[in-house]
């Protein structure tokens, strides 16, 4: 072997020994993941119907299947990062128990016991949540080492966050866009995120969305909390697509008659 071929492969050798060494592999969990960690959304509360919604947007697959959580009369959370998607039912059973948001942030951190992922780490100073109750009121955390750019936005009735995104101006427009956007919630939740990828969105790119609104009774048919559960799986153009259909249920509100008691505005339906 001459000197230049066993330089190369002195190289090669100490590279693996560093990827394969504990420290390593904690600093891996930070870069963005096969397993797509990065995530923004919002989390919101309309006063003048009582509905709870969020909405979210990523460049993974089905995004909505692992954020978002939500039951009527009890909050709305958001679950995302390097998750543990654990938190949503566990911050909506603290929630019925009658914990503060901030509490709960507080109880799900301390508590979590930082077991991995499949064997491989998957630290708890990495996650991201948010949890709102029925009034409004919540609390969001952002993990030391969520992957960059990572933080969280604080608005009126409303909360956005996200990782690996282009910047602090994400969760800014989406905030800003849900405050001054009038009508339904689900149409303010959508501006939000178009307000998020107007000003960098995601790193990766777009690939999925999804909207949660609860309101009890509110939903169709008999006992159905759920006002709208959307979900936009694998599109070039998820938010473009959930507007599209959030747009489209809308105006399904708008035709019926009358509102049933207690739902009036919900959606965007008679009062």
């Amino acid at each position: 072997m001459d000197r230049k071929a066993g330089a190369l492969a002195l190289v090669v050798a100490l590279l693996l020994t560093i990827l394969h060494s504990p420290a390593s592999s904690v600093l891996r969990a930070q870069d963005p993941d096969p397993l797509g960690t990065g995530t923004f959304s919002i989390l919101g509360y309309d006063p003048s119907t009582g509905e709870l919604g969020a909405a979210v947007q990523s460049r993974v697959f089905s995004v909505g299947n692992g954020v978002l959580w939500g039951e009527a009369e009890t909050g709305i959370v958001a679950t995302q990062a390097i998750v543990d998607v654990s938190y949503g039912p566990k911050a909506l059973a603290l929630l019925r128990a009658g914990m503060t948001p901030d509490a709960i942030v507080k109880a799900l951190i301390d508590s979590d016991p930082d077991p991995g992922y499949r064997g491989e780490p998957w630290p708890k100073s990495g996650r991201q949540f948010a949890v709102m109750d029925a009034k409004g009121r919540y609390a969001a955390y952002t993990g030391p080492n969520a992957t960059t750019w990572a933080g969280h936005k604080s608005g009126k009735y409303c909360t956005a966050q996200g990782n690996i995104l282009a910047g602090e101006a994400v969760v800014a427009n989406m905030v800003k866009n849900f405050e001054e956007t009038e009508g339904p919630l689900s149409l303010r939740l959508v501006a939000a995120l178009e307000g998020g990828q107007a000003g960098g969105g995601d790193t990766r790119g777009q690939q999925s969305a999804a909207l949660l609104i609860v309101k009890k009774d509110c939903g169709v048919w008999l006992h159905n909390d759920t006002v709208l559960r959307l979900q936009v799986d694998d599109n070039p153009e998820p938010i473009k697509e959930l507007r599209r259909l959030v747009e489209k249920a809308v105006e399904g509100s708008k035709r019926a008659r009358r509102a049933s008691p207690g739902c009036e505005g919900v959606n965007g339906g008679p009062r």
